[in-house]
């Protein structure tokens, strides 16, 4: 008897269900993983921005939406690197990107709330929109105050460069405390920062390099209502005019040579 199945399924092996069942298990565990949803995220902080806060019907809208929709109450590798790849997406679909000029002395800004993903699951879409629109506006009406360039919103965040970093570090703190007036239900969103002078590349309206990596990865060292900078940008600064404290910092990808500080104004109180 002629055995008419296709010839991939003649030669497939049987696999038992225990194996697909620990297969499955570790592929939770390794998308669940602390440093696997952390390095995803800073791919995402890293991706293009997205300017627009209501959601669109582009193809590329859509598929983010799903993408946010996956195992939501859960730490998700997998999704993060989906919306960094479809940010990636949005960005070579509406404009050509130039090739990158030369480097640019700046000092980098990057600032994100705490506590936002939790709140965002049990709040509504509406809420979200809302707190998001109003945080923004104060952030980026305060970093143009400052004479700033905001070069893209990432969600909950804002990254944005200085040439002044004195105006920047003040940028960082007027920030904080504007979106700490900010209240949307129950919730009072805590702004962070993260500074750090360097030369990155502007490529069309973004900018790349590992300087943009180090100032994100400031960021994500600081606390709610803390503004970190690097070593490099306080050296731009006259430090007579801040209260300075030496932080323990490590990062990958980050020069283990660099310091970071937690920075406060004379004027405020250092609690």
């Amino acid at each position: 008897m002629n055995d008419e199945r296709h010839p991939s399924e003649r030669d497939a092996v049987a696999v038992p269900p225990s194996a697909l069942h620990r297969a499955s298990e570790l592929l939770a565990r390794t998308d669940e993983s602390q440093a696997a949803v952390r390095a995803a995220r800073l791919a995402r902080k890293l991706a293009p921005g997205e300017n627009r806060l209501a959601p669109g019907d582009r193809t590329s809208d859509r598929v983010a939406r799903l993408l946010n929709d996956v195992r939501p109450d859960r730490p998700s590798a997998v999704r993060d690197l989906g919306l960094a790849s479809v940010a990636v997406w949005q960005s070579m679909v509406e404009r050509r990107r130039p090739e990158p000029s030369g480097p640019v002395h700046a000092t980098i800004l990057f600032t994100d709330l705490v506590g936002f993903s939790s709140w965002a699951l049990r709040a509504g879409d509406d809420q979200v929109l809302d707190l998001l629109r109003r945080v923004n506006a104060a952030t980026e009406q305060v970093i143009s105050a400052h004479h700033g360039q905001v070069v893209k919103t990432l969600g909950d965040g804002t990254m944005a460069v200085f040439v002044d970093a004195a105006a920047a570090i003040a940028a960082a703190h007027e920030a904080v405390g504007a979106v700490s007036a900010i209240v949307v239900g129950d919730f009072r969103p805590a702004l962070r920062a993260g500074l750090h002078t360097g030369t990155p590349r502007a490529v069309g309206d973004d900018f790349i390099g590992v300087d943009v990596n180090v100032a994100a990865r400031v960021c994500d060292a600081a606390g709610g209502g803390e503004v970190l900078a690097s070593d490099a940008a306080l050296a731009q600064v006259d430090i007579d005019d801040f209260l300075v404290r030496r932080r323990r910092f490590r990062a990958k990808g980050v020069p283990k040579e660099l310091q970071v500080f937690r920075v406060l104004p004379r004027y405020s109180d250092p609690r």
